[in-house]
């Protein structure tokens, strides 16, 4: 470590580190990037937009409200990167407030580009006769029966508000009431169970498809809630609540139904961010702010609270296929294709899957020829999140039914899913499966499928390892790698595994694969040594890292390190990174970038050039302290070259990218990759033509 490391500072007093949370904010900026870019399908842009927002949601509901957390337990100490709690949370709201105002700009520019294609956000007063009656009707017979006006005075005190529901704020007068009296106030929860957007009859001969908000329409017609006062405002607020779930395992005698119980106390949590629309009135906002204690940092919103409507939308309007992205449909893996049989396949090769260029029906066909299968013993599965209507549930139930050892390790904890997972859980549990809720303290963060199979007078171990969830629906949004493999150390790795996550097992000695929390760290920086070594030896020494985010000090400082004593690195990060690239005497050797497009970067690889002798490995950890130290995660090595080079072209495509990548500058701040000879690459639109490159690497 060089002296500037040891301080923690740049010859110039600036931190070696950038903050993790500041990093995410310029990850959205990022997001926000591909709403604003009008190369991007407009339909498209809508969903970016979106997505923004969601990413916000669960950034506030988490992130932030860990840091008040800290500030309310009167935590001063600063973090690796120099910032105290009250000083970084100062800087995420005053950052975070400029990202949203230029959000809700390109929400405006948006709007008015689609309105001359045809697709209108109109308000009541925008609507003529016709229209209005059909709206009128729509709110007296849709609307109007679930709504529930809610008072706030003396003998009813302020009601729950619900964590990222939109909410009506009412301000009203009675017949007689002075200016001097204090107005009453009422909310009124905006219908979460009915759609946000309500498509409005066409006009006569117009082919335009207008929408209006159903916040607008119920604002219309308030006075129907509240007969005998005069409503004099009514304007919308939204409330972000401290969703982290705090388990005590140990003492929960069943984690499940514990779960279950903290699901229900996230509804109270403490409030963290007040939305309200931006011309709000005072009486209103000042009510709001007293009963949760917001004082400041209140986004004031020009526009719709809350844009996650927009992804909805994007998907209900019909037509206007030129304003989308073309469709893509996956193609079935070729190895995969001339024969039904799974096991004889992969008797004679591994096969590598790349999502969603690639379907991921060859997953959910692999598991259910295994539940199918009368030789087949066994099945072993983790699942962290699932789709909504997974066949994968119904392929493992039936397994079971049919007699065969299921073992589904089930993550309770994955944040957002733990409804979703109960359930599947519960279902599992009825059809004759042993479901296993992972060990205490750590999240089951990894994904790996292993079939215990009798072939004459042996049992062979199939083996599928992935980069992704076993999510039938991501797996078409997210870039993601799979690995199927019948390679016996593998097989004997993966039993290990599943017995120290079920059972009493003392930690394995793995011969192949790497699991976090006990080694994968250890191995990580192993291999960076090994490169630092190389390079010192005057031998090749490279490594390329993509990942989805680098936060842990630990595994920087090593990457640090490693530069100085002569490796080039190469990261394709593409969220949270705390590393500086480009600082001198300490990151010279190393780059940063980042990709953004259509589909979620999602994938972890990481190749390492070894002296000449490359290995390369596919992961489900990020370098990230919850990564390597709280969950259970893989580290897979592919051992198959013809494989290996189909890793390095995905990540010779990343590097090559220089129209939707970002380079990130010492400062933390990312700028455009300039296209120095005229070819311009995008790495996913190439990686589309997968047929093609793969057969040329054989």
């Amino acid at each position: 470590m060089t002296e500037s490391q040891a301080s923690h500072t740049t010859k110039e007093g600036a931190s070696i580190y950038f903050n993790r949370d500041l990093s995410w904010i310029e990850f959205n900026w990022r997001v926000l990037e591909e709403a604003q870019d009008p190369s991007t399908p407009l339909l498209e842009r809508m969903k970016f937009l979106s997505i923004v927002s969601s990413n916000l949601d669960e950034f506030m509901s988490v992130r932030v409200a860990g840091v008040k957390d800290q500030m309310k337990a009167g935590y001063t100490k600063k973090d690796f990167t120099g910032f105290t709690p009250a000083g970084l949370f100062r800087r995420i709201m005053k950052r975070t407030a400029r990202l949203v105002a230029e959000q809700y700009k390109s929400y405006r520019d948006i709007c008015r580009q689609l309105a001359k294609e045809g697709i209108v956000f109109v308000d009541y007063n925008g609507l003529n006769q016709s229209q209005k009656k059909a709206m009128d009707a729509y709110y007296h017979d849709i609307i109007f029966p679930v709504l529930t006006p809610m008072a706030v005075d003396q003998s009813r005190p302020f009601p729950l508000v619900h964590t990222q529901s939109v909410y009506l704020a009412v301000v009203l007068e009675r017949e007689g009431q002075t200016s001097e009296d204090e107005p009453y106030f009422a909310i009124v929860q905006v219908p979460s169970n009915l759609s946000r957007i309500i498509p409005v009859p066409a006009r006569a001969n117009s082919k335009k498809q207008e929408f209006i908000l159903i916040e607008e329409l119920i604002k219309e017609h308030i006075q129907s809630l509240f007969s005998g006062y005069t409503p004099i405002a009514a304007h919308t607020f939204r409330l972000t609540r401290n969703a982290d779930l705090t388990l005590n395992e140990e003492g929960a005698e069943d984690l499940l139904e514990e779960i279950e119980k903290e699901l229900r106390r996230r509804r109270w949590g403490a409030p963290v961010r007040l939305e309200v629309q931006e011309d709000m009135h005072p009486y209103a906002l000042t009510q709001l702010q007293d009963e949760f204690e917001i004082d400041e940092h209140v986004f004031m919103i020009n526009g719709p609270v809350d844009l996650t409507f927009f992804m909805k939308l994007a998907g209900q309007i019909r037509g206007f296929d030129h304003l989308r992205y073309p469709s893509i449909d996956p193609v079935y893996p070729a190895e995969f294709k001339d024969s039904e049989d799974f096991f004889e396949v992969l008797r004679q090769k591994d096969v590598l899957v790349y999502h969603p260029y690639e379907s991921f029906d060859a997953v959910t066909d692999f598991i259910e020829q295994a539940a199918n299968d009368s030789q087949v013993l066994a099945i072993k599965m983790t699942l962290y999140r699932v789709s909504g209507n997974s066949p994968l549930i119904s392929a493992l139930a039936h397994a079971a039914e049919s007699g065969k050892q299921v073992t589904v390790v089930v993550e309770l904890k994955a944040r957002f899913d733990e409804e979703r997972n109960i359930a599947w859980a519960r279902k599992l549990e009825k059809s004759g499966c042993h479901v296993v809720y992972g060990l205490v303290g750590l999240k089951t963060h990894a994904k790996i499928t292993l079939v215990v199979r009798q072939e004459q007078d042996m049992l062979r171990r199939y083996v599928h390892v992935g980069t992704g969830n076993y999510n039938d629906s991501t797996a078409r949004l997210y870039t993601d790698i799979g690995l199927f493999t019948c390679h016996p150390v593998i097989g004997e790795d993966a039993s290990a595994l599943f017995n120290e996550i079920t059972g009493y097992s003392a930690p394995h000695n793995w011969q192949a694969i790497a699991v976090a929390p006990t080694n994968l760290k250890d191995a990580l920086i192993s291999l960076i040594h090994r490169e630092a070594e190389h390079a010192r030896a005057g031998r090749p020494a490279r490594i390329i890292g993509k990942m989805n985010s680098l936060s842990n000090q630990q595994m920087v400082d090593e990457l640090y390190a490693a530069s100085q004593a002569g490796v080039n690195i190469d990261l394709i990060v593409r969220g949270v990174c705390c590393l500086r690239p480009g600082l001198e005497g300490i990151s010279d050797r190393i780059t940063v970038r980042s990709i953004v497009d259509r589909f979620l970067e999602h994938s972890r690889i990481y190749y390492f050039e070894n002296g000449g002798h490359p290995e390369v490995f596919i992961s489900s950890a990020d370098w990230m302290t919850r990564n390597l130290s709280r969950r259970i995660e893989l580290l897979f090595p592919v051992f198959d070259q013809r494989l290996q080079r189909i890793l390095i072209q995905i990540l010779q495509l990343s590097l090559e990218d220089n129209v939707k990548a970002r380079r990130m500058l010492p400062s933390g701040l990312y700028e455009p990759i300039q296209v120095e000879d005229g070819t311009m690459h995008r790495s996913q639109f190439e990686a589309m033509n997968i047929k093609q490159w793969k057969k040329l690497l054989k």
